[in-house]
């Protein structure tokens, strides 16, 4: 029962905002109209109990005109619940899609919020394949593959509670009129149709949830396994180059192997779990055909009901027992249905608990500096699990400063760069940044999204913001004038081209954007020396005034540098102080 308000209570903490959202009222509107014409269904199901008992007496009767009455009488019925139905169908999934849509959003704001998405991979949490639950696992929340989801499922709830009330006072009333008759001795037992229901409805319940409970843990591996076998299809699609120079087919054949073999291996036991609560079920529904006539039959033999009364009491016992046995018909459903609320629950704590880190002290703080420069004050940086790694006090970087930055490799070079980019917490002490300066961070490895290239290097800029005839005058000047002329030209810039291509077009971005402050962690590596040396020309001719920061390992790279600062082994962590401006160690 615990369990089950949890669950709950997650349902209504992933629904209801949307309902308080900006789209507010026609998401109000929409489902007051569903619920309404749910409702009617109801009262036509209810019209049609009625309608069963006079149409067949009228077939016991021979009543020619009662019968094409009866006839007509339906035809109406008919043509309004398909009426409903089609329109409850539209407006449903009119709601469905809006609904979708704004959780879509809400999730992938949270998500991208304040580098949340790099900080949940640095801790490490249970929120994997976060592209798997914003895309598939929201759509299972909102519409359930058209079979569960919470509109289906909460009007079905509805649709057995309103059925309930509404059939079971029919029931009851027929139950007086019908009284049992057992071997021929007639008992008096009020509503007795009804706790017959009643009865078989719990037997099939609880038979149905002892038989499909690991359904839910079941379901929710099974989706962790397929999102963990498409990622790893991804990760040899987007590295096949490294694969095949490599030969590692045979390599990543055997892994994928193993992705898909605990997919099937858990997928055979979601099969057998299914099959037992698939024979109970479909036991339990054939039954359910002929159960109210064995209950209310004998009454009919005995003469003290007629035809008429007989079919509607076996309709209102099979719409009283259907929605008592909701649980059952919707059962494997829902377990699929409740592995989608647990992962968006835990994505939802994940993003919470990486917002958290950012600002639950000790953290590195940013504070505006008084000066034209950036400053580290008693600035500790450490790793997620509070190791230490990295210190830097009276450390000053002023605007227009040419500083290289050397050390071992794994001295913490690139953290400090993402704790001044702010999306490395983990730490204490301060670093200050002038207010409104304009700071770039250029990796080793650049990104480009899937667009024109003028739109990837303008990249994050809004496409069209940089004249296009700009973009392809930096692309030429940073050496690649043939690229220079597809600057239209859609494509995955980081699988077409190679790693030198794509530092080439990443200096382009800075050139740019231009920057006042320009970190360059490794920037350059992949290019050649002549290369690189012509690149930090560029650089110091067309942002002279700008501040360049280059994490490097060149002895070259010396030549392009006013100062330097060295990160030197100071017990268990390294410690960023000033050195002379001399060839790299």
């Amino acid at each position: 029962m615990k369990g089950l308000f949890s669950t709950l209570a997650t349902v209504w903490r992933i629904a209801s905002p949307y309902f308080r959202s900006e789209d507010r009222w026609t998401a109000r509107i929409l489902l007051a109209a569903v619920v309404a014409i749910e409702l009617s269904i109801v009262g036509i199901t209810v019209l049609l109990n009625a309608w069963n008992a006079n149409f067949y007496n009228a077939l016991q009767d021979k009543n020619w005109d009662a019968f094409v009455y009866q006839l007509g009488y339906f035809c109406v019925l008919a043509a309004l619940y398909i009426a409903l139905a089609v329109y409850q169908l539209y407006l449903n999934q009119w709601l469905q899609i809006r609904w979708r849509r704004w959780l879509t959003q809400r999730y992938i704001d949270n998500w991208l919020l304040g580098a949340n998405h790099y900080r949940m991979q640095l801790l490490g949490d249970a929120a994997d394949n976060p592209d798997q639950r914003i895309a598939e696992d929201i759509r299972q929340f909102i519409d359930g593959n058209g079979s569960t989801g919470i509109l289906t499922l909460g009007l079905g709830l509805l649709n057995s509670i309103v059925t309930l009330g509404s059939f079971i006072v029919i029931l009851w009333t027929l139950s007086a009129t019908a009284p049992l008759h057992v071997f021929g001795t007639e008992w008096a037992i009020p509503g007795y149709l009804v706790w017959a229901a009643l009865l078989y409805a719990v037997l099939g319940t609880v038979l149905t949830h002892l038989i499909g409970r690991p359904l839910v843990a079941l379901n929710f591996q099974q989706q962790h396994y397929e999102a963990d076998f498409r990622f790893n299809l991804v990760r040899v699609r987007e590295n096949s180059e490294q694969i095949a120079l490599l030969e590692g087919e045979q390599a990543e054949d055997s892994r994928l192997r193993d992705s898909f073999g605990r997919v099937a291996a858990n997928w055979m036991q979601i099969m057998t779990r299914t099959k037992r609560l698939t024979f109970l079920t479909a036991s339990y529904g054939q039954a359910a055909t002929v159960f109210p006539y064995v209950v209310a039959s004998p009454a009919y033999f005995a003469g003290a009901t007629q035809l008429g009364g007989l079919m509607q009491t076996a309709s209102a016992f099979g719409s009283v027992q259907g929605a008592l046995s909701f649980f059952i018909t919707v059962y494997r459903g829902l377990a699929e249905w409740r592995a989608v609320i647990e992962r968006l629950d835990g994505f939802d704590r994940s993003v919470n608990a990486a917002s958290a880190v950012a600002v639950k002290p000790p953290v590195i703080a940013e504070r505006p500096s008084e000066t034209p420069a950036i400053a580290f004050k008693d600035l500790a940086v450490r790793l997620p699990n509070g190791a230490p790694l990295v210190t830097a006090t009276g450390v000053t970087i002023a605007l227009g400063d040419k500083v290289l930055v050397s050390g071992p490799s794994g001295s913490g070079k690139s953290t400090l760069f993402r704790a001044l980019a702010g999306i490395w917490p983990f730490g204490a002490g301060t670093i200050a940044v002038p207010p409104n300066a304009k700071v770039m961070m250029l990796p080793q490895r650049p990104y480009f999204p899937i667009a024109p290239l003028a739109a990837a290097v303008a990249y994050p800029a809004e496409p069209g913001r940089y004249d296009n005839a700009k973009v392809a005058e930096l692309i030429a000047a940073v050496g690649l004038p043939a690229l220079a002329a597809r600057i239209d030209e859609e494509a995955h810039w980081n699988r077409m081209l190679s790693l030198g291509e794509q530092q080439r077009l990443g200096l382009a971005r800075a050139l740019l954007h231009a920057p006042d402050y320009l970190f360059l962690d490794e920037a350059t590596a992949s290019l050649d020396e002549p290369s690189e040396a012509a690149l930090y020309e560029l650089l110091a001719q067309r942002l002279a005034a700008a501040t360049i920061v280059s994490i490097g390992h060149r002895a070259t790279l010396a030549a392009f540098h006013k100062r330097r600062l060295a990160f030197n082994r100071d017990g268990d962590h390294f410690a960023l102080r000033e050195a002379e401006l001399d060839p790299v160690k």
